[in-house]
């Protein structure tokens, strides 16, 4: 099946997926109006088989230190599918699955698969981790650019985290769980209830980021956009909370957006 981009429609929203540009969300427009960044970087990339930084690039798994390349120096960032093309599995008028196999420099063979469901007010991406091979540690999450501002006034965002991960001057978390700190902010927060983050464009939209997973990290110091990043782990999850992919137990998790107008 062919890897250009493909189109999502349900009531006035539209999704672009963009297989070949590392299985992103290219774009998401609500009665006409574009909520994400654009860009080639941008959009919302899948961050997977990791989350956010890694210290120095590299992690360990049993007696076995790996050492990824290192894309955000000191530290390796956000993973690598995002740099790769994914495979378009299956693609109707409002769904589509997509895949993409682990490859060096990931050191493990693993299959990615994600799914994007598009309704009338939400969509819905859910990805998964498979290993029919050797057994390794993984993250998966999302990491969308939402543009500050639709025209009218800069986006709010509104969330109650239980804690914060303290960072430390490597932009790693410390290990230390502080109460949450207002903004600018480059730092992961745990929400063991399920993460819930609603970006607000007064008097134009209201979207809430949803997730059963319970870490969110939040940046907004850049002045065109906010990001809302739902993943399995921390950054540096690899070393600190790794979650392991077996042949019998995948990793799987999912993140909803919903929209309403006011």
């Amino acid at each position: 099946m062919s890897n250009d981009e493909i189109t999502l429609a349900a009531g006035d929203a539209e999704v672009v997926l963009a297989p070949a540009n590392g299985g992103r969300v290219r774009s998401l427009r609500v009665g006409g109006a574009e909520l994400l960044r654009q860009g080639e970087r941008y959009g919302c990339f899948p961050m997977v088989p990791w989350c956010g930084r890694i210290r120095d690039g590299m992690f360990r798994d049993g007696g076995t230190v790996h050492q990824m390349p290192l894309n955000a120096p000191p530290h390796a960032i956000h993973g690598t599918a995002r740099n790769g093309a994914w495979r378009v599995a299956c693609a109707e008028r409002s769904e589509a699955v997509l895949t993409y196999d682990l490859v060096a420099p990931w050191p493990y063979p693993g299959r990615v698969t994600q799914l994007a469901s598009l309704t009338d007010d939400a969509l819905t991406l859910t990805m998964s981790v498979e290993t029919y091979d050797s057994s390794f540690p993984a993250q998966v999450g999302w990491h969308p650019w939402f543009n500050r501002s639709l025209g009218g006034e800069d986006a709010r965002l509104d969330f109650a985290p239980a804690w914060q991960e303290e960072r430390g001057e490597d932009h790693l978390p410390t290990g230390n769980r502080i109460d949450p700190k207002p903004g600018p902010w480059d730092d992961c927060f745990g929400m063991p209830g399920g993460v819930d983050v609603t970006v607000t464009w007064p008097g134009q939209l209201e979207l809430r980021v949803t997730s059963r997973e319970e870490w969110v990290v939040v940046y907004d110091e850049q002045p065109e956009a906010v990001c809302v990043e739902p993943q399995t782990g921390p950054p540096n999850g690899l070393n600190t909370l790794p979650r392991l992919v077996t042949p019998i137990e995948p990793l799987e998790a999912t993140t909803t957006w919903t929209w309403r107008r006011p």
